[in-house]
């Protein structure tokens, strides 16, 4: 779980992981969720990591259910850590779910959010997810992707290219990925691109929308 840490003294039990970004991006992508979600439902979270993002949906749209997951062991209990605390009715146990898999522990969702995955997980999980997505959703249903993303082959901003870099060195299977890709990727499986929405910090929020 590239990013996390564990953070001391903060009424959660020893589980209990904290990534940065996350206090920093919660709410602007919360607004994006909120225009883009339907007003009921499951949504199905793809690599939660540490929970917290899960959590604030939650408790902010409290009409939806939502079903966390991730393939890491040490996501699944920070997740159950911070689902404990928040005491949320409608937010469901986590679930191990590796997105590169041909089966899914979840079968139907009204929507899939993830965030801060593609470029932090090898190709395979990019292409599972899509696939996934194409099982899972209903027509006209979202898939809604955050993260940064290459366009027309190009960084959107030094920092990002810096970041890419980084990633690469730290596994050659990572990296920021071009949005043409993601798109014929998704194409397959009856996902079409609707949105491109610019967010903070030179990232984005994609949302693609299962068709008929």
């Amino acid at each position: 779980m590239p990013g996390a840490m564990t953070a001391p003294e903060t009424g959660l039990d020893g589980d209990a992981l904290f990534a940065p970004a996350v206090a920093r991006n919660r709410e602007v992508i919360l607004e994006v969720l909120r225009r883009v979600l339907p007003p009921s439902g499951l949504v199905l979270e793809i690599a939660s990591g540490s929970g917290e993002h899960v959590v604030h949906f939650a408790r902010a749209l409290p009409a939806l259910t939502w079903q966390p997951s991730d393939p890491e062991a040490a996501a699944l209990r920070s997740i159950a850590s911070h689902a404990r605390a928040a005491g949320l009715a409608n937010l469901r146990p986590a679930v191990a779910l590796d997105a590169a898999e041909p089966l899914w522990p979840v079968e139907r969702a009204e929507a899939i959010v993830s965030i801060n995955m593609v470029h932090i997980a090898p190709w395979n999980a990019a292409e599972g997810l899509m696939a996934g997505a194409g099982r899972t959703l209903d027509e006209g249903a979202p898939l809604v992707l955050y993260g940064p993303f290459q366009v027309d082959g190009m960084h959107t901003a030094p920092s990002n290219a810096a970041f890419d870099e980084d990633l690469r060195q730290r596994d050659p299977r990572w990296g920021i990925r071009d949005l043409a890709a993601l798109v014929t990727a998704a194409a397959p499986h009856g996902l079409r691109l609707a949105q491109r929405v610019p967010m903070p910090a030179n990232n984005f929020c994609l949302i693609f929308r299962k068709s008929a």
